[in-house]
């Protein structure tokens, strides 16, 4: 598994950090900061800052983490879903509706490709097999599926060939150069000897015998010079001749190293095989060993539990064909039984690994139609959640369960339902405050209603009836403002249900109300006492009380209309009562009386008539008790 992880890792780190990705991530996710290309050779050392600042690693501040369980990659302090990245989706929506590549070009294609891994095979493997398996290269890559990759790789083994012819030239100079040094040795060697004689002649005067010697080391340092100072420069020439052919094939190893890197990195996993197989043929020496940074190998030892060689990323690449192939097998399998879903989660993630694999594009179109027509599907589900359309999620939630009988439907439908939930409790306390008249709980209801569910049809509803709600207030406060103005007090009580609602928050008008509706009841109460009397055939008795009434409420149309008709009822008491208080006015105190006492007689219980005959007969006789 770990292997399976860390290409994983690679992979998806190659997809975040290609320049073309880097161009289309959304600003929402993208690194702060810029990583470097994956096609950068593997081997370069991370460049110390004079500044002080840390190292860049291969990919950016850090190494590329990858949780197989989530599907999440960890990078730069980032965090990234490989499965919705809009840039991922579009390039499988892209490889769903594209056409399977079965045709004449990719069949030969392929055969080319198979045609070297025979040739380069350990078990049948010739020396002109190398040579042969090199001009394939060229002709596998006038096919446009290979993107000149095979030319980057034959390019590299003939830079490799290079290396190595300038490495036996060297050798040859280094052949002469110690052929010449032996020379140089025995001449030196001839030279001392020929001196070791001179010592006849020596002088016996010990002070001539020490300039004599003097003398004598001078003629052979003189003689031996040119030996010595020539061995000095051939020993430096022989020593500069064996780094130059160390160096050139370590940087021979590492620009194929880099190559082999980058096609694993673009899931080239073919021309990896192809290329590891050539390495081993080129470079002999058995050193397998790649030279990455340390942020990268130790990526290696983490990620794989074993240290980076060119063996493992041989067999990280035939894991991953295989992984590949059974992905696809899966993909069928799981689409014969009607579970889309997984289906479709196998397919895209056997995309992320071998998009460029004959298993993956060899499969049939109308196959992928299906996953294809699943997945937008599923990613407008989850646009609709994001942007809280409930009604649309749960549509499209519907017709992925008819599509996919393997569709998980819990999540989406326990966010549809519990916003649902949540949202019929805010529009329900904001009917609640509305009855009550408190708008800034109304407002703030309605604002939380909106924001879990902006498109709930319900939303718009209430909306509708607490606004009209208010509408209707206002224009009862204003015809009660405007009734009252008119003392029309009637159309008020009429109405009283209506204005006693509209003034539940005005405890002003709420009095005035009150007090309008108080005189009312007494009015009422009069008009009923009245007809009850006319009732039993008193109407002298049922004007008078209408008629003491009118006197405090001469404005009441209902009280107005029984007082006519009570006058025309009750004529003869009506006109002695009014003739008399008419002869009162005009002081003409005896025909007032006489009229007051004609009314008396006509109605004995007439209150009209008692005050009346009090008044008048007070003002004749003032001293009578």
């Amino acid at each position: 598994m770990k292997p399976l992880v860390f290409l994983a890792a690679a992979v998806t780190a190659w997809m975040v950090a290609s320049p073309v990705l880097r161009a289309q991530a959304p600003a929402a996710v993208a690194p702060a900061a810029a990583p470097a290309p994956a096609a950068a050779p593997a081997s370069a050392a991370p460049a110390s800052s004079s500044s002080g600042t840390a190292p860049q690693g291969i990919l950016g501040n850090d190494v590329p983490m990858f949780d197989g369980g989530s599907d999440v990659l960890s990078w730069d302090g980032k965090h990234w879903n490989i499965n919705n990245q809009q840039i991922f989706r579009a390039r499988l929506e892209k490889f769903l509706a594209a056409p399977e590549q079965t045709d004449a070009d990719y069949k030969a294609y392929q055969g080319i490709i198979a045609q070297i891994m025979d040739l380069l095979e350990p078990t049948t493997y010739k020396p002109a097999n190398l040579d042969e398996a090199w001009g394939l290269l060229h002709k596998a890559s006038n096919y446009s599926i290979d993107a000149n990759l095979c030319d980057a790789l034959a390019d590299a083994i003939y830079s490799t060939w290079l290396a190595n012819n300038e490495g036996e030239r060297l050798n040859q100079a280094a052949s002469a150069l110690e052929r010449q040094r032996s020379e140089l040795e025995w001449d030196s060697q001839n030279a001392a000897a020929d001196l070791t004689d001179i010592s006849i002649g020596k002088p016996a005067d010990k002070s001539e015998a020490a300039a004599w010697a003097a003398d004598q080391k001078e003629v052979r340092d003189m003689k031996m010079q040119p030996y010595v100072q020539r061995l000095a420069e051939v020993n430096a020439m022989m020593a500069a001749n064996k780094v130059k052919t160390e160096a050139s094939l370590l940087q021979s190893k590492i620009e194929f190293q880099s190559l082999l890197v980058q096609f694993f990195m673009q899931r080239r996993f073919q021309h990896v095989v192809m290329g590891t197989q050539f390495y081993r043929y080129l470079f002999g020496d058995g050193d397998s060993a790649l030279h990455l940074s340390k942020d990268a190998e130790n990526m290696f030892m983490q990620t794989s539990g074993m240290p980076p060689t060119l063996g493992v990323l041989d067999s990280l690449s035939d894991e991953a064909m295989r992984d590949v192939k059974e992905g696809a097998d899966a993909f069928l399998f799981l689409l014969d039984q009607k579970e889309l879903a997984s289906a479709t989660e196998r397919l895209s993630e056997t995309f992320a690994v071998g998009e460029y694999m004959p298993d993956v594009r060899n499969l049939p179109r109308e196959k992928k139609r299906q996953a294809l027509l699943f997945a937008q599907k599923e990613n407008q589900l989850l646009s609709a959640i994001d942007v809280k359309d409930y009604s649309l999620a749960e549509k499209l939630t519907n017709d992925l369960q008819a599509m996919a009988s393997d569709f998980d439907a819990s999540k989406p439908l326990a966010a549809i339902q519990t916003a649902r939930t949540v949202s019929a409790m805010h529009l329900a306390k904001a009917k609640n405050a509305a009855v009550s008249g408190d708008h800034e709980t109304v407002e703030a209801e309605l604002k939380a209603a909106m924001e879990i569910w902006p498109r709930n049809p319900d939303l718009a509803d209430v909306s509708k009836i607490i606004f009209a709600q208010a509408d209707v207030q206002q224009q009862a406060l204003t015809d009660l403002d405007r009734l009252i103005s008119q003392h029309n007090y009637r159309l008020i009580f009429d109405d009283r249900v209506r204005y006693i609602a509209a003034t539940a928050l005005y405890p002003d008008r709420q009095d005035a109300l009150k007090k309008i509706l108080e005189q009312m009841q007494q009015v009422e109460g009069v008009i009923i006492q009245s007809t009850e009397i006319e009732k039993h055939g008193d109407y002298a008795g049922a004007w008078e009380q209408v008629e003491k009434a009118a006197q405090d409420y001469p404005d009441d149309p209902k009280l107005n209309q029984l007082r006519a008709q009570l006058t025309t009822e009750a004529a003869d008491f009506v006109r002695s009562i009014r003739t008399a208080q008419d002869l009162e006015k005009k002081d003409e105190v005896g025909s007032s009386l006489a009229w007051y006492l004609k009314s008396q007689g006509i109605y004995p219980s007439s209150e009209f008539a008692q005050e009346g005959i009090a008044r008048l007969v007070k003002q004749i006789l003032p001293d009578a008790s």
